[in-house]
């Protein structure tokens, strides 16, 4: 029965990258990644059935898991390498911070949610990808200014703004990916490259649809 299960999983999961790529994901180390992480092992187990849909699932506390093409779009327009320092706010069930560990050299990950980011720290460890990983609870807005620069930031959650501690904490040449825009409403994903220690270089991908984020430079609880 598990190898039926093991040979289902990965069929769905080899479907799922044909739609990425036919949705427009190039990096041939995302749709690696894509397709190495289990995705069922993320998502709430009333929801396996859904693991490989292209669409987000609610995870717990408010929070949701990141539909597949959403998740490879950020990685790609983060570009992170196989030696950049990442920064991931939001962990929420860990599936994203598993694609960042398989493509980037370290990953620090911020979730405000203690019960989400000690289930995160499980399924990561339960699948292998949690070698490069550091996982604390706290204000994602304010980043982590004792790890940084970072080379890549992924915020997982929608702004009014770009909170300019992350700003301040990406490396020259870093590029950080984030929706900005209404809690509940219109949002864009934006990217924002720094091409020096006082200029950075924005620009608008496409309309998205994020959970807010809440703290000190996001919006109130």
């Amino acid at each position: 029965m598990k190898d039926t299960q093991d040979n289902q999983t990965g069929k769905h999961r080899r479907e799922m990258v044909a739609l990425l790529q036919r949705r427009g994901i190039r990096s041939a180390d995302v749709l690696e990644a894509m397709g190495q992480v289990p995705r069922h092992a993320f998502v709430p187990k009333h929801l396996i059935d859904l693991a490989y849909e292209d669409g987000a699932l609610p995870v717990g506390e408010g929070q949701t898991i990141s539909q597949p093409y959403m998740v490879a779009l950020m990685t790609e327009a983060a570009s992170p390498g196989r030696e950049s320092r990442v920064l991931e706010v939001g962990t929420g069930s860990g599936y994203s911070t598993a694609i960042l560990s398989a493509v980037s050299g370290t990953v620090y990950s911020i979730e405000r949610h203690e019960v989400l980011a000690e289930a995160a720290r499980e399924r990561l460890e339960a699948t292998g990808f949690a070698q490069n990983v550091f996982i604390r609870v706290g204000d994602g807005t304010l980043g982590w200014p004792d790890k940084a620069p970072f080379d890549a930031i992924i915020v997982a959650a929608a702004g009014p703004r770009i909170p300019d501690a992350l700003k301040a904490q990406l490396a020259i040449g870093g590029r950080l990916v984030m929706p900005v825009g209404q809690a509940a409403g219109a949002q864009l994903l934006t990217r924002v490259i720094r091409k020096s220690a006082g200029e950075y270089e924005t620009e608008t991908l496409v309309q998205v649809s994020f959970v807010p984020l809440i703290g000190a430079q996001g919006f109130p609880r």
